[in-house]
């Protein structure tokens, strides 16, 4: 019997967060254990939990350290002070699930933050990774990255559009209702496009109906700016995605550009809407899928969205079906990751005269330099605070430590490098 592989998955959120980075990662690690070839770890087996402050690459066992998977790369190691993960994995990819640098432009002084986080993405994932996936070219160019959406859908999204497609055949309605958007309730998720479009357009969208739903920070203020308008935009509390309530809406529009790769477009898409979005690097994905008809212009926006309440959507094919599954998805990232492949960092070699030594062998000596370097700063208090870490983070506290069972050590531990 093949030895198993033992991958480790790492991540910035878990559940009850109802966020990308934190159920995305668990159907990743279940349809990579699936087929019971491989050994899969999303959090620490005793604890139950990721811890988000001291070194987390302690939580996996050396002797079991073999593949680690870093959902949000860049944010893992923004202010990671421990175990270099290359040392400690013999395999580490990345993958890339937030367009951070979309995020902070919309911040005061957002071009200089950009600028600067630009560099120091950049700079983490050159020390700590050995190949990075971005779910698409939203994001930033990095360092030995490839473009490919390794994300799926909950099953149950497909399992609502088999069931729709089977209404429509039996000569029953299937869709009921007209145009709806689901995001979280801030405005940097589609929502400050979506007033700016119908505000311009209010004339041709007087007899339209539109049922926004979701949960934020900005709840109030979305609701007030929307409420002035003189269309008929009715607001609602979030609920999950796969929630009846969402079944027999025929039209889903998404104006977001801040997303990498729309979680919400997938799960409609799926469910056998029609998808009014922006055409944009985060959607390129989607362009395969008939019933996803994609704007360039705020006048094209208003064109698709009237058509597409005319007119029913084109059943999903099989092949495309497969396309939105987290099985098609997990083969993307197997052989995006190159998973199948076995891997083994190159020793350094023996002392060579100077003028012998090659580019690879200096290009290794200057990565390790950087990791040096970024080991010792984000191991100073006082430096992590400066560039935005939460104080005293750098070690659990010894309330935590008693919380995770660890027991609180009396003198300070030096990490390894």
């Amino acid at each position: 019997m093949a030895r198993k592989q033992h991958i480790a998955i790492f991540t910035t959120a878990s559940l009850p967060w109802m966020t990308g980075t934190a159920v995305n990662p668990l159907f990743r690690a279940a349809y990579l254990a699936k087929n019971h070839e491989r050994e899969v770890t999303l959090f620490s087996k005793d604890k139950r939990s990721i811890l988000p402050v001291g070194d987390i690459t302690e939580m996996i066992p050396d002797e079991v350290a073999e593949i680690a998977i870093l959902e949000e790369p860049e944010h893992l190691n923004w202010y990671h002070h421990g175990r270099r993960w290359k040392t400690k994995f013999q395999r580490v990819i990345g993958v890339v699930h937030t367009n951070y640098l979309e995020y902070v432009k919309r911040e005061k002084n957002g071009q200089i933050q950009a600028f600067l986080l630009k560099y120091v993405n950049s700079w983490v994932i050159q020390i700590y990774c050995h190949k990075v996936v971005r779910l698409s070219a939203a994001t930033q160019d990095l360092p030995r990255s490839i473009i490919c959406n390794v994300h799926g859908v909950n099953p149950k999204f497909l399992e609502v559009g088999i069931t729709r497609h089977q209404l429509k055949q039996g000569a029953q309605t299937a869709f009921s209702k007209g145009v709806y958007f689901i995001g979280k309730m801030i405005w940097s998720k589609g929502y400050t496009e979506l007033l700016q479009l119908l505000s311009e357009h209010q004339n041709e969208f007087s007899d339209l109906q539109v049922d926004l739903h979701g949960n934020g920070e900005d709840f109030d203020e979305i609701q007030d700016s929307f409420s002035k308008l003189t269309l008929d935009v009715r607001i609602y509390s979030g609920r999950d995605h796969v929630d009846p309530l969402f079944h027999k809406y025929k039209v889903f529009v998404n104006p977001s550009t801040t997303d990498v790769v729309c979680t919400t477009t997938a799960e409609a898409l799926a469910m056998g809407k029609i998808v009014i979005c922006a055409s944009h690097p985060s959607n390129e994905f989607f362009k395969q899928f008939p019933n996803c008809h994609m704007y360039n212009t705020s006048h094209e926006f208003v064109k698709l969205t009237l058509e597409a309440l005319a007119e029913q959507p084109v059943p999903l094919t099989d092949d495309l079906r497969h396309a939105l599954s987290w099985e098609a998805a997990t083969e993307r990232f197997v052989e995006a990751a190159e998973l199948n492949e076995v891997f083994q960092e190159k020793a350094l070699p023996s002392a060579k005269p100077f003028m012998l030594m090659s580019s690879d062998y200096w290009m290794k000596r200057l990565v390790e330099a950087s990791a040096y370097l970024h080991n010792t700063v984000s191991g100073i208090e006082a430096a992590r605070c400066a560039f935005g870490a939460i104080p005293q983070t750098l070690l659990p506290d010894e309330q935590l430590w008693k919380e995770l069972g660890l027991g609180f050590p009396e003198q300070k531990q030096c990490f390894r490098r």
